[in-house]
């Protein structure tokens, strides 16, 4: 049995937030592969269903960002689950929007609902790093993350989700390269390999050199015969 964890801020003034992408992809993983409906449990939300040949729970901390190790821990205990089972999916500043990186292991880099899981877990869970960009100064950061995405930015955010949906069963098997090449393909398609020829360019008409032209003899013969003798 296999946990995605989702992080997140639960109420409506917080759903679109860019802090809120967590959230965002366990609701497309649930929705696109029939999972079951959310219910209220381990101070959080909590559905179940199958992603291939495997039974995963999916689950959004509704503790506010900071205390998501509260309920994600909670989960565990209950199900009995290793942390190496468990596999988190939250907003990353540090990659670019729309990029994605899966990582096992590791610090937690700041962020405060990956703070709170391993003080409760340790650090030995995997999680999947959605890129959000950065705002570019320290100072603006919580503003940026708890802020709805832009308009403009929703062709990649749904780019995104549909990878990460198209791509769940392969990483609940474990297949971490499987899954993000699924999501590549959603994300940055291949371009087409048949590319029109150009056509060569037509030659230029040309355009006779008078100075090379033949000149009409109009001489007599009798003049001709003088012409050599001179």
């Amino acid at each position: 049995m296999k946990l995605f964890v989702g992080l997140g801020n639960p109420g409506r003034e917080y759903a679109g937030n860019r802090h809120n992408i967590g959230f965002m992809a366990l609701d497309r993983i649930a929705e696109d592969h029939g999972f079951g409906p959310w219910k209220s449990k381990f101070q959080g939300e909590l559905t179940e269903g199958r992603l291939g040949s495997d039974k995963v729970l999916l689950l959004k901390p509704m503790t506010f960002m900071n205390r998501s190790g509260q309920s994600v821990g909670e989960a565990m205990r209950f199900y009995k689950i290793d942390p190496a089972d468990v596999c988190v999916f939250h907003d990353e500043l540090d990659l670019a929007p729309g990029r994605l990186k899966v990582k096992m292991g590791g610090g937690h880099a700041g962020h405060n609902g990956l703070r709170s899981i391993h003080g409760h877990i340790g650090e030995g869970y995997q999680r999947v790093r959605l890129g959000i960009g950065h705002p570019g100064r320290k100072e603006l950061v919580a503003g940026y993350v708890l802020h709805d995405f832009a308009k403009a930015e929703q062709d990649w955010l749904d780019d995104m989700m549909r990878g990460i949906s198209d791509g769940a069963a392969d990483l609940a098997d474990g297949d971490a390269g499987g899954f993000m090449n699924k999501v590549a393909l959603r994300t940055a398609p291949p371009r087409s390999s048949t590319t029109p020829k150009r056509k060569p360019d037509p030659k230029p008409a040309t355009t006779p050199d008078p100075a090379q032209e033949p000149v009409e003899d109009t001489r007599s013969p009798l003049q001709k015969l003088a012409d050599k003798f001179r």
